[in-house]
């Protein structure tokens, strides 16, 4: 028989205390804590689960945020009651982002929050971007229990706040920003989307790393957190997906910034491609897979002969660089190409960085064309995890990375083996290695052979 326990909770802010006491030790209101009867480790007999067969997905329906690629990233759309933290540099396009998805989302109300911006400084750039911003209804207010108020008797399908950091509660006496504002901020608005199925847009600062400001347990509270990117002096933006309870993780997304705001990206392996009159020494076309589709980027490589004080440097821009010297001692062994006295830099064009081992064959074989100044095709593209052992291992959507190679116009492919389709690719020629020896052999008789335009 279970014993009752007498506990002690705050009616304004719901903190527990095992004792009564004047003051609450949450919101440190007073004479806020009522009395409350447990069994202690009873069961109260009022929690009942389901069956996950008799569980369905009900009527959740995506909405559409009127940016196809925005919803690409999303999973193919917005989720009533999720919530989606955007993190970014400043002056990135996070705020013109979301302001846009807000008027374009069509047949949707929207609360747009700023804490940072005036209704007139909204305004202003809703003029500017010469957007119509009917439905949307903005409010500046930086208190969260204001916020969540206006939420709950408005009910947007859409509630955007610019930004978390400037967002605070009462029932906390630290400042704005803080660890402890951030934890309970997000979880009011949080708990708000979960029980009115309002989707939260939430912008974030980041540090100067370039990761969320804040506690990490920010970014497990919320459904998604995706990153927008860009190499300085670009036009360009990549939105990034590193979390989705409703989506594939990774997925990306283009962008590019213009006087009328975001405009979408169609083709994104066209802008990460260079375009030369002749063929150029240390580039090599290779495909990553991003969430659901190929991207074609290009990998640069450049080989100086060392200066001889010290080790060669090795320096990658959107490789791992540790990888890199792993792979450049495969080449030595099996490949017969030493780079031991030449420093060696790699980059990814476009400022796409590249988590998977699908490169790797492409980052060699840049490497070998720089030092022996031999282009490889700019029609060719290669992809192949190389292993310790020499062997050209396969990777996953070997097949889809060829066939948008072809669409693009490539004519050849250096590939593994295992990832040659079974089914021939009109006007395309896949020449499947099992080696890196053999990788290298193809490359040269490639280079060798005339241009065909």
């Amino acid at each position: 028989m279970s014993k009752t326990k007498i506990s002690y909770r705050c009616s304004e802010c719901g903190a527990s205390s095992p004792k009564w006491q004047g003051q609450c030790p949450g919101c440190e209101a007073w004479n806020t804590l009522q009395r409350t009867t447990n069994p202690t480790g009873g069961y109260s007999g009022e929690v009942q689960g389901r069956q996950l067969a008799d569980v369905g997905e009900g009527a959740l329906v995506r909405g559409s945020t009127g940016l196809a690629e925005l919803d690409r990233v999303l999973g193919g759309g917005l989720v009533p009651g999720a919530v989606v933290l955007i993190g970014g540099d400043p002056g990135i396009g996070k705020s013109t982002l979301l302001l846009q998805a807000s008027v374009e989302s069509a047949g949707r109300r929207t609360l747009y929050v700023s804490g940072e911006e005036s209704l007139e400084q909204i305004a202003l750039r809703a003029n500017r971007l010469g957007i119509n911003p009917q439905g949307i209804s903005v409010l500046s207010e930086t208190r969260v229990e204001d916020i969540v108020g206006l939420a709950e008797a408005q009910c947007p399908a859409c509630l955007v706040v610019d930004s978390v950091q400037t967002v605070y509660t009462e029932s906390l006496p630290s400042a704005p920003g803080s660890v402890n504002q951030l934890r309970e901020c997000t979880a009011q608005l949080v708990r708000l989307a979960k029980r009115s199925g309002i989707a939260v847009l939430l912008i974030g600062h980041v540090t100067k790393t370039g990761s969320i400001a804040g506690p990490r347990v920010l970014e497990h509270m919320v459904d998604a957190v995706l990153y927008f990117e860009s190499e300085a002096g670009s036009r360009y933006r990549i939105l990034r997906a590193v979390k989705n309870r409703f989506g594939a993780a990774n997925e990306l997304g283009v962008f590019v910034m213009t006087e009328a705001g975001m405009r979408e990206v169609r083709n994104p392996s066209a802008i990460f491609l260079s375009q030369y009159p002749q063929p150029v020494a240390g580039s090599v076309i290779t495909a990553v897979h991003q969430g659901s589709r190929p991207l074609l980027v290009e990998i640069q490589a450049l080989t100086d002969r060392s200066g001889g004080a010290g080790s060669a440097r090795r320096l990658a821009v959107g490789l791992d660089q540790n990888r890199l010297a792993l792979l450049l001692a495969a080449l030595h062994r099996h490949g017969g190409v030493a780079t031991y006295d030449e420093d060696v830099f790699l980059n990814v064009v476009g400022g796409v960085k590249i988590t998977e081992t699908a490169a790797d064959l492409a980052a060699l074989l840049a490497t070998v064309s720089s030092l022996q100044v031999e282009p490889v095709p700019a029609t060719t593209l290669v992809f192949g995890e190389v292993g310790l052992a020499g062997e050209i291992r396969p990777v996953a959507w070997g097949e889809e990375r060829i066939r948008e190679a072809a669409k693009l116009g490539f004519r050849h492919a250096i590939a593994p083996r295992a990832n040659v389709p079974r089914a021939p690719v009109d006007n395309f020629q896949c020449h499947g290695v099992d080696t890196l020896a053999e990788a290298l052999a193809i490359a040269r008789q490639l280079a060798s052979q005339p241009v065909v335009a």
